[in-house]
């Protein structure tokens, strides 16, 4: 469809041609007010519109009354919820038990105000219904229907307003406060709007690979196979986004929705549901870590990693045979490169990547024996899989007969672009029975040894399908979230370490980590698209993240492109400074392929190992706080307003600067936050709040600063993997050196 560049039909989705059924109610002035259980209820009228671009009443309709509910948790946040027919879930799988405790609200009438105070007397909302002042002298245009005049104070301190009148005339609107769309005659979808400040940034909505402010940008919250990371699609939508003016709004569903943040206006925020309700909340903080902590409060926190994760993972996709492993596994020892964990992708199965969780007999003959003996080496084992089962796998009958997949009539080709496997169904994991099951496929090889299972796809399911507990269009969001905490509970249950390596996410998933970025091109630009989307995510109650190095496949060539070296280099020194580090692709990963680098990626290597106590350290803040580990410079500098437009620079916990080469030619701009700062390499000490213009780096160096006075935990000696690690040992280093 063209875009029209009309509300009506760009965002709230009515047809052009006005030929279907859509009609919309917009809400008018609250008649009644009242406190219930702490919780403030309020009536407001919707009145229908007539079917037109041009919006104004239609009278010859009578309105029609919902209730809109306030409620506060603790002094800092506000849950809003207004439903038009179903039911406002109390509670979800989004959303922790009894986060936060409920606070009191009560109500305060003065003439041409409703103010709702808390039990300190804070004031949390306020109804407003001043008339606007006017000096009548046309009748050109009529008067504009009555704004809602709603405001709310999620901290008691700062506003956050729906807007009043985001229009050209009364009849030309850009936005609405609060209205519903109605389909044949039903309750169908809903929007509401924000107003916006000039010059106000928007960040989080989840992995978005795209620019650190998001104002400007229409972004639909819908899951789907990203297809590399320089592109509208991502896996992981998070119906959460962070303001500069000081709150955060988590809109609870799983339904499709938007968000719109200063782009149908650049004088709202707005937001539309796909369901016939609105629930959100409004966290307010003094900083934006404190608001990040605040959605963790509701949605829950990141939990720790494994000492072992913080080690490398070496991959591709995919190898074959245990043969094969040994060998790769005994030459990074040989050569002096500290490993922790070998993936093994697609291949492991009987057959290329149809999924029966069972190793291959022939090539992988004593899987419990050969696992047992890598693990003797420092070595633990991953393993691909994914949620849906194909018409050929050893399952497929025991499957269907108990329900443990979806009914559908629809074949799903290959669960990606390059898998030859027809899909059957998606596991059902609304369904109990299922979930037992799809834990005792995972048992099985957890019980062999195995240490962590990569919980792959999930972004997309069938949606042609039926489901026990809920429709496909509300489950297909949060299928990331059931099917992850399945996976992460067995393995918790099997090894005691709490860890999954997942690709999908929605609201919640953050407790489950960890999560890495996608199928990057193996590129610059997928270097940087890689960058944006972890920030942006860690910007969205994520604290753990990582990405392919040095990107998935290849180009032009998907398979077999040959990756450039300097590339592979730049993108290892990214992963060094990242919460994890993972070698995978399509094609050759192994450092010693690229023999003219291999010493530069031996070095580096050594110096992510040397980090593991400082990463340990900041990790277990990240568990604590609403910080991630890797930090957009916003999340320091909120006053600063360079930072809030940086995203190819991140702090690397507390006190480490990193800016990373995105391009070729080892030399980039680098922009230092104010304090004072020590290169890491160097030991240079500079000033901050200002730029170094173009900063020359040799290939072995990164931009790397770490903040004047600081301590940094490291590890004193050489390994080969953090089982040789006691961590006692630790000792700090002083920058600038003592």
């Amino acid at each position: 469809m063209k875009q029209t560049n009309y509300q009506l039909f760009d965002f709230l989705d009515f047809e052009p041609s006005l030929n279907g059924s859509d009609r919309l109610w917009q809400a008018c002035v609250p008649t009644k007010i009242e406190e219930r259980e702490g919780d403030i209820f309020v009536s407001i009228p919707f009145q229908k519109q007539h079917h037109s671009n041009e919006i104004t009443p239609d009278f010859s309709v009578a309105p029609e009354n919902y209730t809109l509910r306030i409620k506060a948790y603790g002094e800092k946040i506000l849950r809003v919820s207004i439903s038009f027919g179903d039911k406002i879930a109390e509670t979800s799988e989004m959303l922790t038990p009894n986060p936060i405790s409920h606070a009191t609200l009560s109500i305060l009438h003065t003439p041409n105000k409703w103010q709702v105070l808390d039990e300190k007397e804070n004031t949390r909302a306020v109804f407003d219904f001043q008339p606007h002042p006017t000096d009548w002298w046309s009748d050109l245009q009529p008067a504009p229907q009555p704004a809602l005049g709603l405001r709310f104070f999620p901290d008691g301190k700062r506003a956050v307003n729906l807007v009043d009148y985001d229009m050209f005339s009364p009849a030309r609107h850009d936005a609405f406060a609060l209205a519903m769309v109605e389909k044949n005659g039903k309750p169908h979808r809903a929007t509401c709007s924000f107003k916006v400040k000039s010059g106000e940034c928007f960040m989080g909505t989840g992995e978005r690979f795209a620019k650190a402010d998001l104002s400007g940008r229409t972004l639909q919250l819908c899951n789907q196979d990203g297809q590399g990371v320089n592109n509208r699609r991502t896996y992981k939508n998070i119906p959460f986004y962070l303001s500069t003016e000081g709150y955060g709004l988590f809109l609870h569903t799983t339904a499709f929705a938007k968000f719109s943040l200063a782009d149908h206006s650049t004088r709202s925020a707005q937001i539309l549901t796909e369901e016939p309700l609105l629930d959100f909340f409004l966290i307010g903080g003094d900083t934006p870590e404190e608001i990040l902590f605040g959605y963790r409060q509701l949605t829950g926190f990141p939990t720790m990693p494994p000492l072992w994760s913080f080690g490398v993972w070496m991959s591709r996709m995919s190898y074959f045979s245990a043969d094969e492993v040994n060998e790769i596994c005994n030459r990074l020892r040989a050569e002096n490169y500290p490993c922790d964990l070998i993936h093994l992708d697609t291949g492991w199965f009987e057959t290329d990547w149809l999924c029966e969780w069972k190793f291959n007999k022939e090539r992988f003959p004593e899987p419990e024996k050969w696992i047992k003996n890598l693990k003797n080496k420092g070595f633990r084992i991953s393993l691909w899989q994914l949620p849906y089962i194909a018409y050929n796998a050893e399952q497929y009958e025991e499957a269907v007969q108990n329900n443990y997949i979806c009914r559908t009539q629809r074949k799903m080709r290959g669960a990606s672009d390059f898998s030859v496997q027809d899909y059957a169904g998606t596991i059902d994991f609304t369904y109990p029975k299922a979930v037992e099951w799809y834990k005792s496929l995972l048992k099985k090889l957890l019980d062999m040894g195995v240490a962590c299972i990569k919980t792959d796809f999930g972004e997309e399911i069938h949606t042609e399908a039926e489901y026990h507990a809920m429709p496909p269009e509300k489950l297909r969001n949060l299928y990331p979230l059931l099917y992850q905490k399945a996976a992460y509970e067995i393995t918790k249950a099997c090894t005691g370490e709490g860890i999954i390596w997942a690709r999908a996410a929605w609201a919640g998933c953050q407790r489950y980590p960890l999560h890495w970025g996608g199928d990057a091109a193996s590129s610059w630009d997928g270097l940087a698209g890689s960058l944006k989307g972890g920030l942006h995510l860690g910007l969205s109650g994520f604290a753990f993240w990582s990405h392919d190095v040095p990107g998935f496949h290849s180009l032009p060539d998907f398979m077999n492109s040959v990756i450039d070296e300097e590339l592979y280099v730049r993108w290892t020194q990214f992963g060094v400074f990242s919460s994890h580090i993972r070698y995978h692709g399509s094609h050759k990963r192994e450092p010693w392929h690229y023999p003219a680098i291999a010493p530069i990626i031996r070095k580096w290597w050594a110096i992510r190992y040397k980090l593991i106590p400082y990463l340990m350290e900041q990790s277990k803040i990240a568990t604590e706080t609403g910080f991630p580990v890797l930090r957009a410079l916003y999340l320091h500098h909120p006053e600063d307003k360079t930072c809030r437009h940086i995203d190819d620079q991140y702090y690397f916990g507390e006190n480490m600067l990193v800016a990373p080469l995105v391009n070729p030619g080892g030399k980039r701009d680098v922009y230092l936050p104010e304090g004072r700062w020590v290169h890491f390499f160097t030991g240079k000490v500079y000033a901050g709040a200002q730029w170094l213009k173009g900063l020359q780096t040799p290939l072995d160096e990164t931009p790397v600063f770490v903040k004047y006075g600081a301590a940094v935990p490291v590890y004193p000696e050489a390994v080969n993997c953090t089982d040789e690690m006691d961590l006692s040992k630790t000792i700090y280093e002083s920058y600038p050196p003592l």
